[in-house]
């Protein structure tokens, strides 16, 4: 769903004292805001494109005068967490185009998905920002597929967006975004269109879900420690 820049949705424009006290401790503690305050895990992926954690009203703030024009919510629409309510109103008091574009940290990836990302990034606003949750996952795969798809790396180079210094555990199940990277270079292919015939002709989903296999040790940490979506 695309939220157009000073376009405030109905259910956003509440400004009861009592709802918004509650939407901000909901964004706080249960959505671990107090975290990302600290450390936003932002980084800039080309001219044209960030990756970052979820952001919240102040640092939506900050986008705004970086000359940030669109903000991917890759967590997707979630109107009952307060950290997207909160991005909702900045964004449109900011004038920053929202859009919701689901991506999930614990599951092989659907083709329609990625190409649907690729015509996304060919018409949004630059220049752009993409997040999840806590900056290591779901971006951490979309930022993967970016530099390779849009900004013409290698693949081995953009799967460095997919690696500790972000925060991102390859033996947990989120380990399955970097299998399926493996999965195409093990085909002997380099180039983009190549990648996107293979994800078109060859690419067995529930078979990659199958051959993909995590470790406990690190479920354990991303799940019960971290508290990963």
């Amino acid at each position: 769903m695309v939220h157009p820049a000073r376009l405030l949705p109905e259910w956003a424009s509440s400004n009861c004292r009592k709802a918004l006290t509650a939407r901000y401790l909901n964004m706080l503690f249960k959505d671990h805001a107090f975290i990302r305050m600290i450390h936003r895990n932002f980084y800039p992926l080309g001219d044209r494109m960030y990756r970052s954690s979820q952001p919240t009203p102040g640092q939506v703030a900050d986008l705004a005068a970086m000359g940030i024009r669109t903000i991917i919510n890759l967590r997707g629409r979630r109107e009952s967490c307060g950290s997207y309510f909160f991005e909702v109103r900045a964004c449109a008091r900011y004038g920053i185009d929202l859009i919701d574009f689901r991506v999930r940290s614990r599951d092989a990836p659907y083709k329609e998905d990625l190409f649907a990302a690729r015509e996304m990034w060919s018409r949004i606003r630059s220049p752009a920002v993409m997040h999840c949750k806590a900056g290591a996952d779901r971006v951490g795969f979309m930022s993967t597929l970016y530099m390779f798809v849009v900004e013409g790396r290698p693949l081995a180079e953009a799967q460095q967006q997919l690696s500790w210094r972000f925060g991102h555990i390859r033996q947990a199940k989120t380990g399955i975004l970097d299998y399926f990277f493996d999965s195409f270079a093990r085909t002997g292919g380099r180039t983009v269109d190549e990648f996107y015939e293979w994800l078109d002709k060859e690419y067995d989903r529930e078979q990659l879900k199958r051959d993909f296999l995590s470790r406990r040790w690190a479920n354990l940490l991303t799940d019960k420690l971290l508290h990963r979506e």
